[in-house]
């Protein structure tokens, strides 16, 4: 459990960073849809921003910030990915993992989905903004870390003391073949990075526009990347 607090606590200050940028965020969302020659739709998924940076982004501080916010949804489906592995759980963490994992998929639609009270992060955009474009994809980062911090404090209270009458870090002491291999989050990174390329095929394939600076088809930079 410490070990997945410590990770919790580091990809919250970097929301931290990422969330005083916000400004940049939606002027970098703003040029890439214009070069993209995509106004008209909102920004819906994941998927979309990186698309956006791989094919339509010029700008090296907004490859950046649109690179922040792929990486960050990346750590959250691993670190997701951790908790599932953590104990069994009962019905109330495993709806709050499975909600997490629905709003990580690269394709889930953020359309309707608002971050409230106590977040500002849709206070910071215009009407026009926050109903058309903006106010799904903004929203995704807070509600996935409130409901990973709900996950936390559920099974702090419930569930990890009693796993076997032993203190609340005895699940650390798994018989090696219960541990999942270190590179196993790794490797279910690598198969979601070859969806996103799929994906990404069929949402580049919706812009109707190929900007002839792109010459032939950029190479995909993995998730994480800034280069």
């Amino acid at each position: 459990m410490n070990e997945m607090l410590e990770t919790l606590k580091k990809i919250e200050d970097k929301y931290k960073l990422f969330q005083q940028q916000q400004f940049t965020f939606i002027k970098a969302l703003e040029r890439t849809r214009e070069e993209a020659h995509d106004m008209i739709r909102p920004v819906s998924s994941i998927v979309q921003v990186q698309c956006y940076k791989d094919h339509h982004c010029f700008n090296a501080t907004d490859r950046r910030v649109l690179n922040m916010f792929v990486s960050l949804c990346n750590e959250l489906r691993c670190l997701c990915q951790k908790m599932e592995r953590a104990h069994a759980g009962d019905s109330v963490t495993h709806g709050l993992l499975e909600k997490c994992k629905l709003l990580l998929n690269d394709s889930n639609d953020l359309t309707a989905l608002r971050a409230t009270y106590p977040h500002r992060v849709v206070n910071f955009l215009s009407v026009e903004e926050s109903k058309h474009r903006y106010g799904g994809v903004v929203s995704l980062l807070p509600i996935v870390l409130d409901t990973m911090r709900a996950w936390v404090t559920h099974s702090k209270k419930y569930l990890i003391p009693n796993v076997s009458h032993a203190p609340a870090m005895a699940w650390k002491h798994k018989s090696p073949s219960q541990i999942a291999p270190a590179g196993h989050c790794a490797a279910r990174t690598s198969n979601s990075n070859k969806n996103i390329v799929l994906l990404q095929e069929k949402e580049c394939e919706r812009c109707k526009y190929e900007d002839p600076r792109l010459g032939k088809k950029a190479p995909w930079i993995p998730p994480g990347n800034t280069s």
